[in-house]
């Protein structure tokens, strides 16, 4: 194979490997009987990996204008998914943290999802599986994705 084309590969590899996790993903939310849509989630994803945040922090995790990372923010404080905090070295910022409701449905849906993508690696030939894990684990840190097991318990 040729190196130079290696990346163009690996990124179409990628790309068909992620609509996969997408639709595992949508499917392990439904499973919860939830109303919180795929972008909501993500946000309590994103509270749940990295802890109390404040608006514009979240918004940048998310790529998202700040007014709409607000909004969204305010339909998850209605279903008491997450909270608001006034930080009290600056009563202008308000800090957003993962709610125990919040954290139980990241917990379900991680749970779901972990189920179905189990039974999909055992389908996946035992010697491929050693490399397969070194290039998702190198695409999770080129990305900055905080690994699952480093997760804070941002909530309480």
């Amino acid at each position: 194979m040729d190196d130079e084309h290696t990346p163009a590969q690996l990124t179409e590899a990628l790309l068909t490997a992620s609509r996969a996790l997408v639709a595992v993903a949508a499917r392990s939310l439904a499973s919860v009987n939830t109303d919180v849509t795929l972008p909501q989630y993500r946000a309590l994803v994103v509270l749940a990996a990295r802890g109390p945040l404040r608006v514009g922090d979240l918004a940048d995790a998310l790529g998202l204008h700040a007014s709409t990372a607000t909004r969204l923010c305010d339909r998850l404080v209605d279903q008491r998914l997450i909270r608001r905090t006034v930080d009290r070295s600056n009563r202008r910022e308000t800090d957003i943290s993962l709610s125990a409701r919040g954290r139980a449905i990241v917990d379900r849906v991680t749970a779901s999802r972990r189920e179905e993508i189990h039974s999909i690696v055992e389908r996946i030939p035992p010697k491929l599986r050693r490399p397969a894990i070194d290039a998702l684990v190198a695409f999770t840190e080129a990305a900055g994705e905080v690994p699952q097991g480093e997760w804070t318990l941002g909530w309480s």
